[in-house]
């Protein structure tokens, strides 16, 4: 055994879920299945109306770093910004002060034994490495495949903090699109932010299925507005995503999300060094430069 292994760094585990009866048993025993465990684990139930709280309760009754931490129902589903409100209840009442990672784990997700150990090797190899998690494999037309995303992105259902990175960008930003502020202001920071091809977890319920096409893409669309994102890229990435099926869809979708959030003034990642750097990097994208958007 090596020696990070005999004294491994300390992380904890924030999970906000809601109605995830279906799923949330096969990650609860994902978890507990690790070769090295979480100090904590604190299972956020946001208002469930299925069975999700008792399933809860009951893993807590068997693991003493598993915590539940009910919240009332609110009587609706809040896309991004409920999932944020969910996920900094929980990490407000974890009682580890001291940890190394802090992970946002969703409740549909199951993976291999290997899993957080495969991420913190990576972390201790990359000094740099300020933001990571598992690649996202997903059940897409009767076969499964990896959900793609930018090089920079790791997908809000599995993301992995080192502490000094969390600290500096200040946690996460409530509103639809804080999967992406997160990682752009570490960018804006120097750290490295990626997802790790070699390390899968299953996504059983894959983005955008809970919502429908037309709302998710217009929940899209919001977030590009939110995160600051520059007219013409989002012009081009919402031609690319015409091939996408529903066809006219995302497309739709995309640009009515983006201009709702302009004329009804919603408010914006409150940094405008942030939203330059986003503009500046995707206008590199546009121009075929380096940027952290290829």
């Amino acid at each position: 055994m090596s020696d990070w292994k005999s004294n491994p760094p300390k992380y904890v585990i924030v999970s906000p879920v809601r109605n995830e009866e279906k799923f949330l048993e096969g990650t609860i025993k994902s978890v507990v299945g690790q070769t090295v465990k979480p100090v904590e684990w604190v299972i956020v139930d946001d208002g469930s109306t299925d069975g999700t709280a008792g399933i809860i309760d009951r893993y807590a009754e068997q693991n003493t770093w598993i915590r539940p931490f009910h919240r009332p129902n609110r009587g609706f589903r809040k896309s991004g910004g409920g999932v944020v409100e969910a996920f900094n209840d929980g990490y407000k009442s974890l009682l580890c002060k001291d940890w190394d990672f802090v992970v946002k784990l969703d409740g549909d997700l199951s993976f291999g034994p290997e899993y957080f150990e495969k991420i913190l090797e990576r972390f201790i190899a990359e000094s740099a490495l300020g933001i990571t998690g598992g690649t996202l494999y997903s059940l897409q037309e009767g076969e499964m495949a990896m959900e793609n995303n930018p090089r920079f992105h790791v997908r809000g259902a599995t993301k992995v903090y080192r502490r000094n990175c969390w600290e500096q960008i200040g946690g996460l930003w409530p509103a639809p699109g804080w999967d992406t502020i997160d990682e752009t202001s570490a960018n804006m920071r120097g750290w490295v932010t990626m997802s790790i091809p070699e390390v899968h977890a299953t996504h059983h319920r894959p983005t955008g299925s809970v919502d429908g096409s037309w709302r998710d893409s217009v929940k899209h669309g919001l977030a590009c507005y939110i995160a600051g994102y520059h007219p013409l890229y989002l012009l081009a990435s919402s031609v690319y995503r015409l091939i996408r099926r529903p066809y006219p869809v995302p497309f739709v979708g995309g640009f009515y999300g983006f201009f709702c959030g302009y004329f009804n003034h919603v408010p914006r990642v409150d940094d405008p060094a942030l939203i330059k750097f986003v503009r500046k990097q995707q206008i590199k994208r546009l121009m075929g430069q380096e940027t952290i958007w290829r």
